[in-house]
């Protein structure tokens, strides 16, 4: 086992260095208020925590397969500051670490759907919004698997480089498809709110799939709706903590994690929920999806 994995790390390493590689941003080449995409074409992949991550959460399994049957187009970049109020106008600006390039933080939904009201207002030929937690860790996965801890410097702004604060976009490495800071520097909203996986019965192939819809049970942590018995308050059926808490509204989902996060939880399997969706801190931040109407 160790063999493998030292040569694992090794062909990592090799590949990081290779001149194919996609490499991170030169600083002060970004346009700062020119939102970039990458286009992400339908596929499938496996959805959740790897079997071998010691790491692993309860809420990140099981995994499981999902097909994405619709393309679309993600955000290059973390919404930046400059993009904030070039959208919302000046001084809108709600942010604690400042910086033109820097991600814009202290958001919270509400103000994320009204930045995707005034940008879909443009009638541009796009619908704008934000991505889904799948459509989210397909794009951040690529198709390759995390980046190993050894490097993860490389690739993230996190508890151990980033001297409590967030840092301009961009400067570190890219994943696969070309997107950067999808681990680290700030966590990003997505569209879900919180549940496990198999609140409801996990199908062989899991096609477009969202997060819970309203329910009498909060959709959040599998309440019987089958006439049965409730389970204690704050409980699910398979004796499991409501991870939404048991509202109607639920909790609201943030992926990738943060520039104050440590290595365990930079993981593209990694999903955090708390408070509601009126959540405004320093180490949250958002990236746009865009589409064909």
């Amino acid at each position: 086992m160790n063999s493998i994995r030292i040569g694992f790390l090794a062909a990592f390493a090799a590949m990081a260095q290779s001149p194919n590689t996609p490499k991170a941003a030169p600083a002060g080449t970004m346009n700062p208020s020119r939102m970039e995409f990458v286009k992400i074409t339908p596929g499938e992949f496996m959805m959740g925590c790897v079997p071998a991550d010691k790491d692993c959460l309860e809420d990140e399994v099981p995994r499981h397969k999902v097909r994405l049957t619709r393309g679309f187009e993600i955000g290059k970049y973390e919404v930046t500051q400059a993009q904030w109020e070039a959208v919302m106008g000046p001084h809108s600006n709600p942010s604690q670490t400042m910086g033109p390039n820097n991600p814009v933080d202290s958001v919270n939904k509400a103000e994320i759907y009204a930045f995707l009201d005034k940008m879909n207002a443009r009638n541009d030929g796009f619908k704008y919004r934000l991505p889904t937690e799948a459509e989210w860790e397909y794009a951040a996965r690529a198709g390759t698997p995390d980046p190993p801890r050894a490097f993860l410097g490389e690739y993230a702004w996190f508890a151990d480089n980033s001297d409590d604060e967030s840092h301009p976009v961009g400067l570190k490495r890219p994943n696969a498809w070309g997107l950067y800071d999808v681990l680290g520097n700030v966590r990003e909203w997505v569209e879900d709110r919180a549940a496990y996986y198999d609140y409801e019965p996990v199908p062989e192939v899991s096609v477009d799939p969202k997060g819970p819809q309203r329910s009498r049970f909060g959709g959040g942590g599998g309440g019987r709706t089958d006439g049965g018995p409730r389970p204690p308050k704050g409980i699910d059926s398979k004796g499991r903590l409501l991870i939404n808490g048991g509202g109607a509204e639920g909790l609201p989902v943030f992926r990738g994690g943060g520039w104050d996060n440590f290595a365990p939880y930079l993981r593209l399997s990694s999903r955090y929920y708390y408070y509601g969706t009126d959540l405004k801190v320093s180490d949250i931040g958002f990236r746009v999806v865009r589409e064909a109407p």
